[in-house]
């Protein structure tokens, strides 16, 4: 079952991708929060605190306090539009489907034009997005590693808006890149692909799902050209020891957590060439998967900020330590 969470630091951006994709996000239009430790406070801040507009669309809604801030925000007269899944995740988002309905949000079901909608997206009054990789789930907060970042770049937010109005009337639309934004099913696996092909150093990788052969083959010719490769992951079941001892025998470092240890790695990160001028960082809602990467909607971003990417090499640096090696 996927996981959601969120922890805060300060975040900027500059350039992503190299040639594939180029940012223009001011310094102080991003900012960076990391679960489990933060909380979704600065989530709940931005709801409470909406003056005119919420846009939230969203995977998994089984949050009561996100519920019925939202419940709040439109009693208090703000337009607040939801969109939830669907196609996978129906019967977990039937309850907030119908409370957020019955409290004055106009919520819809996503598109079934998408094979999921995966996308964790929440923006407030059309200046202000939220990019999350975990859900709004608060069964999972305590436990789940995932970040979020705080956009208030006008072009990611104006793009933002323009696929959210088009999904919630289930309109085609390809959306726009806005200054740094990776979208599924239009580019994700694209710009993904072309960011590990970018690293000449290192790279960190965390990601819940390990199923799409072009990122293992990214992954293991990174190693084999010299690149320092790390893969953090939850090992569910096994379920990805043969793409494991493929990266590990291409000389990949994977290191995994048990399906019941106390941290789950839920984030969709990368780190690339850490400490160089040329270093970069995604976070997003994509899986590496076929479906998570050119069927799914789904929502990410890559930045090249010195301090956010140092707040995300520093935890996943400490994520690849605390588990243990895959032999």
């Amino acid at each position: 079952m996927p996981r959601s969470y969120l922890l805060a630091v300060p975040l900027v951006a500059s350039m992503a991708l190299g040639s594939t994709v180029a940012s223009a996000v001011p310094s102080a239009s991003v900012s960076l929060v990391t679960e489990p430790t933060d909380g979704y406070s600065a989530v709940y801040s931005l709801v409470n605190g909406a003056q005119r507009s919420i846009d939230l669309t969203m995977y998994e809604l089984t949050d009561t306090t996100a519920e019925t801030d939202l419940g709040n925000a439109a009693a208090r007269g703000v337009a607040v539009r939801v969109i939830l899944d669907v196609n996978r995740e129906k019967s977990k988002n039937q309850a907030g489907f119908t409370y957020l309905s019955s409290h004055g949000v106009q919520v819809v079901w996503a598109d079934t034009a998408y094979a999921a909608t995966h996308q964790k997206t929440l923006t407030v009054d059309g200046t202000t997005s939220v990019i999350m990789t975990g859900n709004l789930t608060s069964q999972y907060y305590a436990t789940s590693r995932d970040f979020a970042v705080i956009d208030t770049a006008p072009a990611d937010v104006s793009a933002i808006e323009q696929v959210f109005a088009a999904d919630f009337a289930h309109n085609a639309v390809t959306p726009g890149d806005g200054a740094d934004l990776v979208w599924s099913p239009t580019d994700s696996q694209t710009k993904l692909l072309a960011l590990i092909s970018s690293a000449r150093s290192t790279l960190q990788v965390e990601n819940e799902e390990m199923g799409l052969a072009s990122v293992v083959t990214a992954l293991e010719d990174a190693a084999k050209r010299g690149v320092r490769v790390q893969v953090i992951m939850t090992n569910t079941a096994d379920q990805y020891a043969s793409q494991f001892d493929a990266l590990t025998a291409a000389g990949v470092q994977v290191s995994t957590y048990a399906a019941d240890a106390s941290l789950y790695i839920h984030a969709k990160a990368i780190v690339a060439d850490y400490g160089s001028p040329s270093a970069q960082v995604f976070l997003g809602s994509e899986n590496f998967s076929s479906y998570s990467l050119t069927k799914n909607r789904e929502l990410g971003l890559v930045v090249s900020d010195p301090a956010v990417l140092t707040s995300v090499h520093d935890t996943l640096a400490g994520d690849f330590t605390g588990g243990t090696p895959w032999s």
